[in-house]
């Protein structure tokens, strides 16, 4: 039973660093539905990257522009 428990742990350990979000050079083309891709687009702000998410068939895709995934804001560059 330790066995298998310590597996569970290393397991966990071992699968965090693979559940970063990548960000991509260019939209995919096959996207599943309610999948997200980020993907670094001019057409967003510096410091922006583009948020696409995939749509069920006869619906476009979502994009917004979305901070980078894993800044925080600090509280110097926010306005009142």
């Amino acid at each position: 039973m330790r066995i298998l428990a310590s597996v569970a742990v290393v397991s966990c350990f071992v699968a965090l660093p693979c559940s970063a979000q990548t960000i991509l050079k260019s939209e995919p083309l096959m996207l599943a539905p309610y999948e997200v891709a980020f993907v670094r687009d001019a057409s967003c702000p510096s410091g922006q990257v583009l948020k696409v998410t995939g749509a069920i068939r006869g619906l476009h895709r979502r994009k917004t522009c979305v901070a980078l995934p894993g800044e925080q804001a600090s509280l110097a560059t926010a306005t009142p």
